[in-house]
């Protein structure tokens, strides 16, 4: 009993030892686990994954931009599962729709595969240069004067998600909260501007829940949808009411409203 004691107080001294330090330095915020974090080398950024400098065995945690602190954690690869029926079940219930509703909703944003992470374990983004200029510009960020040292924020983008996110990461190197709340996130492409709507705390809260499972992704975009007033629209199934406020005034030109639809029909009521 004495030494399982004595253990137990070593295991104590430890845990505390690990508590992560917060100092604050005039506006920005300096965070210390053991030794202090070292911030991002941004002249990396568009070479590497957010995976790669952001997952949990490096010391990235915490980095600051511009004063902007902000914490972000990558799942591992195993740690970004897949949705169940039952995860499904439960939000559909909460919702007061069904579930055909809300998989018809997840194939017409990521496709088929009905996934909100890569390979990598780095969650699905869509990085909007149209709206970064407008995020910029509210922020008070001229960025005609980052066109040449950073033209890949700039260049027409491409399909694959690696380009996407090498483009975010350049992106943020201007200005990180502009940059996230320029992109479009997880299996339901939910825009980073809207991350009040979605129930965060912060900016980059909205981000550490959209990396964190898939089913965070989910309790998300159920909080949107009930804050922004679109849940009497998906419960009515008012596909192209629906559409309008989910993706923007141009969703007929696109025909979201009646992918919407078929999908639903696909689906079944469940």
């Amino acid at each position: 009993m004495i030494v399982s004691n004595m253990f137990f107080r070593i295991f104590c001294a430890i845990a505390l030892a690990a508590v992560t330090v917060v100092s604050v330095a005039g506006s920005e915020l300096c965070f210390h686990r053991f030794a202090k974090t070292p911030r991002y080398d941004y002249s990396k950024a568009g070479r590497q994954s957010l995976w790669e400098m952001f997952a949990p065995d490096q010391t990235n945690e915490f980095f600051v931009v511009n004063g902007d602190t902000l914490r972000f954690i990558q799942p591992r690869p195993d740690n970004g599962r897949s949705l169940t029926d039952c995860d499904y079940r439960q939000v559909a219930r909460q919702l007061g729709v069904d579930i055909a509703s809300i998989k018809a909703i997840v194939e017409i944003e990521t496709g088929r595969t009905h996934r909100g992470f890569n390979d990598d374990g780095s969650p699905i983004v869509n990085f909007d240069l149209r709206v970064f200029r407008t995020m910029a510009s509210r922020r008070k960020i001229d960025l005609d004067s980052f066109e040449e040292s950073h033209p890949l924020v700039f260049s027409e983008g491409g399909a694959t998600q690696s380009e996407h996110h090498a483009r975010l990461c350049k992106a943020m190197s201007i200005d990180s909260v502009a940059a996230i709340q320029s992109t479009f996130w997880g299996m339901f492409q939910i825009g980073g501007f809207n991350w009040k709507s979605c129930g965060a705390s912060s900016v980059s809260h909205f981000v550490e829940l959209m990396s964190a499972s898939e089913r965070s992704q989910l309790d998300l975009f159920a909080e949107f949808i009930r804050s922004s007033g679109l849940l009497p629209l998906l419960q009515a199934k008012d596909w192209s009411a629906f559409a309008r406020g989910y993706n923007g005034p141009s969703y007929a030109e696109q025909g979201y409203h009646t992918r919407l639809a078929e999908a639903y029909q696909k689906y079944g009521v469940n």
